[in-house]
């Protein structure tokens, strides 16, 4: 029940921002929006979490809060370093950040990233492949595949945040 809610509310506010940025560029518009969405959601996770929490892992086989946002983070770099700079970056952030102040410093400098990529992807381009792991991909796709990964670890922190008897933010009205 609380999953299709929660699916119908970010379809329904991605469905908004798809519209808004519809008017200036429509072929990236959709993929733009379901990013913004993603990235809003993380990072009002994020802020949500406390230190006390950062280390919380609800078994032993998965990430800590903390691992799982430097991991998101550490994404923005990879999906987004081929439109940007031609190649996958790797920041090494899941490795090396462990506090809940370097994690997220560095979720943000990662999204500024995507938000710079995505800001060079016009129509015209949208479509051109890059190289990513040894395949070819459209730049737009990348950018979903982007989005998707970041869907799915969103999936992860709601899980972490209601075993923690928190509200996700995409299930605040």
């Amino acid at each position: 029940m609380i999953t299709i809610r929660l699916l119908r509310y970010t379809l329904c506010g991605f469905a908004l921002c798809a519209a808004a940025f519809a008017q200036d560029n429509p072929l990236v518009a959709g993929s733009q929006a379901i990013y913004s969405g993603t990235k809003a959601n993380i990072l009002k996770s994020a802020d949500m979490v406390p230190e006390s929490l950062w280390s919380y892992r609800p078994a032993p086989t998965v990430r800590t809060f903390g691992e799982l946002f430097a991991h998101i983070a550490d994404g923005q770099f990879e999906f987004c370093g081929p439109v940007s700079e031609g190649k996958s970056v790797d920041k090494g952030i899941e490795k090396t950040k462990k506090t809940k102040a370097e994690v997220v410093a560095a979720l943000k400098e990662g999204f500024a990233y995507c938000d710079a990529a995505y800001g060079k992807i016009t129509p015209a381009n949208a479509t051109e492949q890059v190289s990513f792991f040894n395949n070819k991909m459209a730049k737009i796709s990348l950018m979903d595949f982007n989005a998707g990964h970041n869907l799915e670890h969103y999936g992860n922190i709601v899980t972490y945040l209601r075993i923690n008897k928190m509200v996700p933010p995409s299930s605040k009205q």
